[in-house]
C-alpha cells in the first residue's frame, strides 16, 4: 500500500454530512464507502480546461484522461487548502484561488483494478495563466494538455473510455454551476452505471 492510500476521508451521507472516517483505500474497495472529494478544474483566459493523463501507477483508472487535479479532503480539512495541496504536489502550482462550482454525486467501479470510486465530489474552479509554468509529477501525470472544454463534452461521447468516468459530471458542473455548495443532488443514473455516469 503507498503512503497515500494509508491517508484519511471523511465519510459523508448523501446530503454531504460528516459521518466518520476511513483510509482511501478501504473507501475505495467494493462497494465502495461515500467519501467527500474534490475534482479541480483550472481554466486560462480563453476557457479552456487543463487536462491531466493519470501515471500508469495509479490504483483507480490509470492512463485515463481526467480534470486538472483530484484528491480528498482529510476530516475536517478545508477543501481549497487540500485541493491546493494537490496541485502542488501533482503539478508543482499554486496556490490558485479556487471557486467552487457544484458537487457531483458519482459511483464507477474500475474493471482493471477492482477498485471502485463511490464519492460525493466538490467541483472546483481555478483560472492559471497559460504561460504558467507546470512540473508535473511523473508518478502522478503521465501527460498534460488544454482542451475545450465544449470539444471535451463532444468527445466524452464519442470515446468515454479514454477518460476518468467522472470527468463528464465534472466538465458539466463546470458549464453549468449548480450554485452553493450541496444544493446538487445525485444525478439520475449518476449512481447505477458501472462507468461513465453523469456526463449531462
Amino acid at each position: 500500500m503507498t503512503a497515500r492510500e494509508a491517508h484519511q476521508v471523511e465519510l459523508v451521507d448523501d446530503a454531504g454530512r460528516a459521518t466518520g472516517r476511513t483510509t482511501v483505500s478501504a473507501a475505495h474497495q467494493p462497494p465502495g464507502k461515500l467519501h467527500r472529494a474534490f475534482s479541480v478544474l483550472l481554466v486560462d483566459p480563453a476557457g479552456r480546461v487543463l487536462l491531466q493523463r493519470r501515471a500508469a501507477v495509479k490504483t483507480r483508472f490509470p492512463l485515463r484522461w481526467g480534470n486538472s487535479c483530484c484528491g480528498h479532503p482529510g476530516p475536517g480539512e478545508s477543501l481549497t487548502v487540500a485541493a491546493n495541496r494537490r496541485l502542488a504536489e501533482e503539478l508543482g502550482v499554486g496556490p490558485v484561488e479556487l471557486t467552487e462550482v457544484g458537487v457531483y454525486v458519482y459511483y464507477a467501479e474500475d474493471p482493471a483494478t477492482g477498485r471502485v470510486e463511490f464519492e460525493y465530489d466538490h467541483v472546483l474552479r481555478g483560472v492559471l495563466p497559460p504561460d504558467t509554468p507546470l512540473h508535473p509529477d511523473p508518478d502522478e501525470v503521465a501527460e498534460l494538455r488544454w482542451v475545450d472544454p465544449v470539444e471535451l463534452e463532444a468527445d466524452l461521447d464519442a470515446d468515454p473510455y479514454a477518460y476518468a468516468p467522472w470527468l463528464g459530471g465534472v466538465v458539466n458542473r463546470l458549464l453549468h454551476p449548480a450554485g452553493p455548495a450541496g444544493s446538487a443532488a445525485l444525478q439520475p443514473g449518476a449512481s447505477d452505471a458501472p462507468e461513465r455516469s453523469g456526463g449531462g
